[in-house]
């Protein structure tokens, strides 16, 4: 005769299956798949925590510094945004190049501390510097300095977002 075992978090839920590390019982929608195995959710953001590191100041000085390098990045784009057509050959070149350089300007600047926070606040910080140049572009009434702005955004804050929280797009 087999023991009936329950979930530790659904009691009326029938379950065989146990948290890797800490041995709950666990029924499927408490299961969280790993590639070794399935854990509970707590042990899951126990987990998950450990690799959080970052402190206070690293969210006030990679928003700051984030704004400062975005802006940087827009003002150059604004003056590639004279240049007319050949200049979105440049922007498509300049925009990757510019997440890249600032992703690493900011791990620099956090002491390669990570959150998911941390890179959420970076990216707004990313987002707020390109704005006034974007704006400058919008009230000037530039084509094409608008259409670089917008490119520069949403190819450089992305470039930058993935490189810092090591999101990776395709396997290798």
């Amino acid at each position: 005769m087999t023991e009936v075992t329950y979930c530790t978090y659904h009691p009326s839920v029938e379950t065989t299956l146990r948290c890797r590390r800490c041995e709950k019982y666990i029924c499927t929608k408490c299961a969280v798949r790993t590639p070794t195995g399935y854990i509970c959710k707590e042990c899951s953001r126990a987990q998950q925590k450990a690799f959080e590191t970052a402190e206070t100041i690293d969210y006030l000085l990679g928003f700051a510094a984030a704004v400062v390098l975005s802006l940087i990045g827009s003002f150059l784009i604004m003056l590639i945004g004279f240049v007319g057509f050949f200049g979105l050959i440049l922007v498509s070149l300049a925009a990757p190049t510019a997440g890249i350089l600032i992703a690493e300007a900011l791990r620099f600047v956090t002491r390669r501390r990570r959150s998911a926070l941390l890179f959420r606040v970076i990216l707004a910080g990313l987002i707020v510097g390109a704005l006034p140049m974007g704006l400058i572009q919008i009230f000037t009434l530039n084509v094409f300095g608008i259409l670089f702005q917008a490119i520069y955004l949403f190819i450089s804050a992305p470039t930058a977002y993935y490189r810092l929280s090591g999101i990776q797009l395709f396997n290798k």
